[in-house]
């Protein structure tokens, strides 16, 4: 490397630079022969940890120490010696001004002087801070002049972006409180104008704050209310539960929608709906004016009972009607028959009188059938419920429905394996399974597909509610067919009383509805599904059974040779019908039966405390005096654990035979029943009579 007097032996950027360039195309010529002013400068410059450079001469060539190298970025190769107006052509015109200052002997200092300059092939904001100051030769005159330079783009830029963020940290706290100052302004307002009574009160639910919604609403000032409890305004009747809810709000627990009747200044009452919370001690508490609503809400109660009660006379005219309408033929039926019997007999025509006797009889029994569709509609018929396997019950009744419904009808019965067993009149199910493959039949004059149907079904909350039923486990017996079907119009009311689409005469319109009465009666439901021209499906749902008991048994009934009467046996008859009691005693009496007789349960307990011998109690459930039939069995059991019980009634007066179901040796005959069942179901019971054991223990029943 070749060495120049004056200049650093170093192995610097600068001086490397300068070794390398050819001077002699410079106005300064050989190095040798550069002023000695220069190579003093360029000397003190090299040396520098400062980012400095020298500027010389009439052309300003352009020298630079290493500390300010990387300021000049892709010119750093070129720049040694250049000329400073063709080096930084893109900032001359921002700093010739100045440098023409410090020629002329005035130096220039600055503090974060901006510059637009292109270092790297973009154009650039940046920032420097400058100190420009002349240059003496030897000759004691201005040859050039020196700059001091260090960039502070990166401080001017985070000073900037601190004094942004202060600003914005300034904006956004006067924002806040303009805010601060406006809500509060709102909630203030808000206080003065809501129409719900608001208020502050103690602990205690003493008022501290009020609104003006009180004085408007309940016509109490502040100062009114401010002397005075929440518990002086309340209405009487609303105290308690008043008072609850305010005590748990003490527990932190808030009141919402609490509803009670304040006090008017006037002495009336207005009904508000109150919500509450606790905070820091006090009850923070909004009140809503609702008289209005409430006295809406009972006109429109009294609108809904007016309504009901318009749509309960109106089935109950249906009702009615049609019973009248039915009865009227059968009891015409009864009634001619027995004057045509009464002519007969006073003339002394006595032949042939079996047929008026058996058609008042038939007239009776069709009576007695209509009263027990009646009950079953209105669910008060007597039940005798029992564990059922349904599919048993269906497959003994396979062969009657197949002769019934005729040769014509394709009948098909799926069982389920494993079906669960449920607690049901087995015989009221059979009727039911019964009138359902009747209506199925007449809905197919021409013939067609019979199916009988038994599944197990869990029903979920959509299906319950549907069919208005909790959710569970429940026994499917249904009956499809692909008859002529019934459009959404019929079927939504198939299960009325009295209504049927069948032509005059052909139904009394009691089956539908007496299947549905009894369905609900028994816990279940029923189901239509119908599309006209396609046919019906018509589903029972009987609860499952829970529980250890067997499906019963169906044990045959006594031949005629067995229905003979047990000599010697005492039956109490009770019955607060005189003609009643008569018959069913006359008929004991031909029978050989010793015959005690009562007309309410006191009387008949009496004979039973009285040490009579008494082998059967026959009683109606209905008695008068406050004491029915049930109430009278129970007490006789009392005495007489071993007493057998025969119930005759009618229908299930205040379901005293169902509420906890018939205890062994408690027996149900439904009226109206023949002389000839009466009599047989009375020799049953006594043929069976249970032998008591030692100690009262439970009996069992010997074999007759």
């Amino acid at each position: 490397m070749t060495r120049y007097p004056g200049f650093p032996a170093g192995d610097s950027a600068a001086a490397r630079t300068l070794s390398g360039i050819d001077w002699t195309t410079t106005a300064l010529g050989p190095m040798d022969q550069w002023p000695a002013g220069l190579k003093i400068h360029l000397n003190l410059i090299f040396n520098s940890p400062e980012s400095m450079y020298v500027l010389w001469g009439p052309d300003l060539l352009f020298f630079h120490n290493d500390a300010y190298a990387p300021v000049l970025g892709p010119r750093l190769k070129n720049a040694m010696g250049a000329r400073m107006k063709e080096l930084w052509s893109d900032v001359w015109d921002q700093v010739e001004s100045n440098i023409e200052d410090a020629l002329r002997g005035i130096p220039y200092q600055c503090e974060d002087l901006p510059l637009v300059m292109a270092r790297y092939g973009e154009i650039e904001r940046t920032w420097w801070s400058f100190s420009f100051s002349p240059v003496i030769d030897e000759h004691n005159r201005i040859a050039g002049l020196l700059c001091v330079t260090k960039e502070t783009t990166k401080r001017v830029l985070d000073q900037r972006a601190l004094r942004a963020s202060e600003q914005r940290r300034l904006d956004l706290i006067a924002d806040l409180e303009r805010q601060v100052i406006e809500r509060s302004h709102e909630r203030g307002l808000t206080w003065q104008v809501s129409p719900d009574l608001l208020s502050v009160m103690t602990a205690e639910l003493q008022f501290e704050t009020t609104n003006p919604a009180w004085r408007s609403t309940l016509g109490w000032s502040d100062d009114e209310l401010s002397s005075k409890t929440l518990g002086n305004l309340i209405h009487p009747h609303d105290t308690v539960h008043t008072q609850n809810a305010f005590e748990a709000l003490k527990g932190n627990h808030p009141v919402l929608n609490l509803e009670n009747r304040c006090l008017h200044k006037d002495g009336t009452y207005r009904w508000l709906s109150w919500v509450a919370v606790p905070e820091g001690g006090k009850m923070y508490c909004s009140a809503r004016d609702i008289t209005h609503e409430k006295r809406q809400a009972d006109a429109l109660r009294l609108a809904e009972d007016a309504l009901r009660q318009s749509q309960k006379m109106e089935a109950v005219g249906q009702l009615t009607g049609g019973l009248a309408h039915d009865f009227n033929n059968l009891l015409l039926g009864v009634s001619g028959n027995l004057e045509l019997l009464k002519n007969r007999v006073a003339r002394g025509r006595t032949e042939q009188l079996d047929r008026y006797i058996d058609s008042a009889l038939e007239g009776s029994r069709r009576a007695a059938a209509l009263t027990h569709r009646l009950l079953a509609y209105s669910r008060r018929q007597t039940l005798d419920p029992e564990v059922t396997d349904v599919d048993h019950l269906v497959e003994g009744m396979a062969e009657l429905i197949r002769r019934t419904v005729g040769p014509a009808i394709a009948m098909d019965v799926l069982a389920t394996r494993g079906l669960w067993t449920t607690r049901v009149d087995a015989h009221q199910l059979e009727n039911a399974l019964l009138n359902l493959c009747l209506n199925a039949r007449d809905a197919m004059p021409d013939g067609g597909q019979l199916l009988i149907e038994t599944c197990n079904e869990t029903l979920d909350a959509a299906d319950a509610q549907e069919l208005e039923l909790p959710e569970g486990r429940y026994v499917a017996l249904s009956v499809s067919d692909n008859g002529t079907g019934m459009s959404q119009e019929v079927a939504k009311r198939a299960f009325e009383p009295f209504f049927t689409t069948k032509p005059m005469g052909m139904g009394t319109g009691l089956g539908l509805s007496m299947i549905y009465g009894f369905a609900r009666q028994s816990g279940g439901g029923v189901r239509i599904e119908s599309t006209l021209g396609r046919g019906s499906r018509v589903c029972i749902y009987l609860p499952a059974y829970i529980g250890t008991e067997k499906p019963a048994a169906k044990t045959p009934a006594l031949s005629r040779s067995a229905a003979a009467p047990a000599s010697g046996k005492t039956v109490l008859v009770v019955d607060d019908e005189p003609s009643v009691r008569a018959l069913m005693s006359e008929v004991l009496i031909d029978q050989g039966y010793r015959v005690l007789e009562a007309d309410t349960g006191a009387s008949a307990l009496e004979i039973l405390q009285s040490g009579q011998t008494v082998d059967l109690l026959v009683s109606d459930v209905g008695l008068p005096g406050g004491m029915n039939g049930r109430q009278l069995a129970d007490a006789a059991r009392v005495w007489r654990p071993t007493l057998d019980v025969l119930f005759v009634t009618g229908y299930a007066e205040n379901a005293a035979l169902d509420k906890d179901g018939l205890e062994t040796g408690m027996h149900v005959l439904i009226k109206p029943f023949s002389l000839r069942a009466f009599n047989d179901r009375v020799i049953e019971l006594l043929r069976a009579q249970r032998v008591p054991p030692a100690k009262e223990a439970p009996f069992s029943d010997p074999a007759p």
